[in-house]
């Protein structure tokens, strides 16, 4: 039996490589190139498109997800009936996303573009001093990637916020859940990050009502997925003064259209889906794991739970 790999062609011979390193006794096929159907056992994709090609595997036991979002997965035709699907989990992947959240909170923390501004101007000026302990971060979503992101923070001497669809206890970090909760948190956000996963329940979640409840000033981070953000409403909220800045990764449609003003956007800080990126080596024993796992039938590392949308 063999494995199907799919994915970008620019990493595809990598993540071969790195799933051989761990167990050289798979037989691993690189998309398209699948030979005979019925000895595909297992998919390790990224793509949607990969869904509706997945139907013709009438022996596919498993799909390993290349990434900790699965969103791509629920759009139609979505998985196979009846096979379980993981996702992944990795330490490299999540400190990608942490290096990402502490990049971005201290740029607007530590006044860059301010400085760049002054620098381009040659400007010599010192601004007011930043207080660390008085600027408070809201995470949306304390998983694997927002608790991380959360304990980091704390580090640093932010005071930290949380909310999650159910309570969450995360030493230091004040939690907030439910839609109460929600907006209680948003009102005193100086600095709101959203990793949140995509669901029906999350998608538009930030929209121009929630933004207008951020304090005046505050900055948005997004590095969850672009359907969670109102695209238009926070171009309002950046052209009216309401938010002071945004550091934006996921975006709807992807890639970004050229044509899109967030590009030139002077408050805007944008980055190609590129906050965290899977990196084989550090990925393929999970896999590898799950495979073995799937193969003997026993229950999954990282399992979707499509029911929660995760």
């Amino acid at each position: 039996m063999a494995i199907l790999l799919s994915t970008k062609s620019a990493t595809m011979a990598a993540w071969r490589d790195a799933l051989l390193e761990v167990d050289p006794s798979l037989e691993v096929r690189l998309f398209p190139e699948a030979g005979d159907p019925a000895e595909i056992e297992a998919a390790v994709c990224w793509t949607a498109h990969d869904m509706a090609e997945l139907r013709r595997y009438p022996n596919l036991r498993l799909i390993v997800s290349m990434g900790a979002g699965v969103d791509h997965l629920m759009r139609p035709p979505g998985p196979p009936p009846g096979i379980p699907v993981a996702r992944l989990v990795d330490t490299r992947l999540t400190q990608g996303m942490t290096e990402w959240v502490l990049l971005n909170v201290l740029r607007f923390h530590r006044q860059d573009a301010e400085y760049r501004a002054q620098q381009a101007a040659r400007i010599w000026h010192e601004l007011p001093a930043p207080d660390t302990a008085a600027r408070r971060i809201g995470i949306l979503g304390l998983g694997e990637l927002g608790g991380d992101a959360a304990r980091r923070l704390l580090a640093l001497g932010f005071p930290v916020m949380g909310w999650s669809r159910r309570p969450k206890d995360l030493p230091g970090v004040e939690g907030f859940h439910g839609a109460a909760g929600l907006e209680a948190m948003l009102a005193r956000s100086d600095i709101l990050v959203c990793l949140l996963p995509l669901t029906p329940d999350t998608r538009g979640l930030l929209d121009a009502r929630r933004l207008g409840l951020l304090p005046r000033g505050a900055f948005l981070l997004n590095a969850a997925r672009g359907g969670h953000v109102v695209q238009p409403d926070l171009l309002a909220a950046l052209d009216a003064g309401h938010l002071a800045g945004a550091a934006l990764d996921v975006f709807e449609p992807e890639p970004l259209p050229a044509d899109h003003p967030f590009w030139a956007h002077p408050k805007v800080v944008l980055t190609p889906h590129a906050a965290s990126i899977t990196i084989p080596r550090s990925a393929a024993p999970q896999v590898v794991e799950n495979i073995h796992r799937a193969r003997e039938g026993r229950p999954l590392i990282n399992r979707v739970d499509f029911g929660a949308g995760y």
